[in-house]
């Protein structure tokens, strides 16, 4: 499933206001981050990681990367910022 422009503009407003839940550093992408990341998907929804000045990975490949692993979406990269979505199976709370 891809995203409008307009989907993904919505989804860019909300996370604007949230804080970074994770951080990748120089161990970079572990099986330990990814399996984090997908558990906070299926109870956020939408989740924001930071890249590390010391992660010496480019932040669009670590962006496609874990949305591969846990089958969820690259909302944007700014910087170092990564937004991610996924709907949650059980309980879905973004309505696009």
């Amino acid at each position: 499933m891809d995203m409008t422009s307009k989907q993904r503009a919505y989804l860019k407003s909300l996370a604007t206001n949230m804080d970074s839940i994770f951080q990748v550093g120089k161990a970079s992408l572990t099986p330990e981050i990814i399996t984090a990341v997908d558990e906070a998907l299926e109870k956020r929804e939408l989740i924001k990681i930071s890249v590390l000045k010391n992660c010496f990975d480019d932040p669009h490949e670590l962006a496609n990367t874990i949305a591969s692993r846990t089958r969820s979406q690259v909302v944007h990269v700014i910087g170092k910022k990564i937004v991610l979505y996924r709907p949650s199976k059980k309980n879905p709370k973004i309505q696009l």
